[in-house]
């Protein structure tokens, strides 16, 4: 379904029954509502699930330019102004994880419950030079060319050498991402920290994370015992895309912590 907010047209999916709580899923870069599939499957019965493409990804539209990470927040507010959700538990993974987090900080009223999955929530000066040279690459020779590096940051090598049915479909989202948006939402990540202010954090927080995600689980962990309170999760084997890595350790970690 489509709807108008914030300037652009957002793709979105709700799955559940009317009046039961809302749980709203963010989604990473360079993927789409489609990569939470199993985790609205699972959830639906209980929660009214809504997943939304973000600012540029899937069926949303893909406005040319730098985004400011602000802006995804404030995408996110729109959405659930537009669609009616006054209060939500948040969930989001990587980008989508900042988006929860950043959501929480700046608007605290409209979040009951924030998971935030496989993000350090900052960029540093190396991450951001990092981000500018896969901008450089996607606006010379397109998303084909970033498949495979971002393939080999986001899984373990003994994952992609087993090469598991949800590598091809996050190929395939990585593949279909429109250029804008990636170009904009990589802009979006070389520049924010909501790490700094995770202390004012009000509501409870679950931080779930990878094993193998590089220096996130180390950056996680440091949020979480910053934040009192807070829950911190690790997934053993899983890399970056944990949800689907670890599909049902991931979603049993979201039930338990949201009842």
């Amino acid at each position: 379904m489509r709807i108008k907010a914030n300037g652009i047209d957002f793709n979105y999916v709700i799955d559940g029954p009317e009046g039961a709580p809302w749980l709203v899923f963010s989604n990473s870069l360079a993927t789409t509502v489609a990569m939470w599939d199993e985790q609205a499957a699972a959830l639906k019965s209980r929660y009214r699930v809504l997943r939304y493409d973000q600012r540029g990804h899937g069926a949303t539209g893909a406005p040319a330019g730098r985004y400011a990470f602000d802006g995804l927040i404030a995408d996110a507010v729109a959405l659930m102004n537009g669609l009616g959700v006054a209060r939500a538990h948040f969930a989001g993974l990587s980008m989508g994880g900042a988006t929860a987090l950043g959501l929480a900080e700046q608007h605290p009223d409209r979040v009951d419950r924030i998971i935030v999955c496989d993000s350090a929530c900052m960029s540093t000066p190396q991450s951001s030079q990092q981000w500018e040279e896969r901008i450089v690459v996607a606006q010379k020779e397109g998303m084909e060319a970033l498949v495979e590096p971002t393939m080999a940051r986001w899984f373990p090598p003994e994952t992609l050498a087993r090469n598991p049915p949800h590598l091809a479909k996050v190929r395939a989202m990585i593949r279909a991402t429109p250029v804008n948006g990636f170009i904009g939402c990589a802009a979006a990540l070389a520049d924010h920290n909501y790490n700094a202010k995770v202390a004012t954090v009000k509501c409870p927080t679950l931080f779930m994370v990878g094993e193998k995600d590089g220096t996130a689980p180390a950056a996680m962990k440091d949020m979480q015992s910053r934040l009192p309170g807070a829950t911190y999760v690790e997934l053993a084997g899983a890399g970056h895309i944990s949800n689907m890595d670890r599909s049902a350790e991931f979603t049993q970690a979201i039930a338990e912590f949201l009842a």
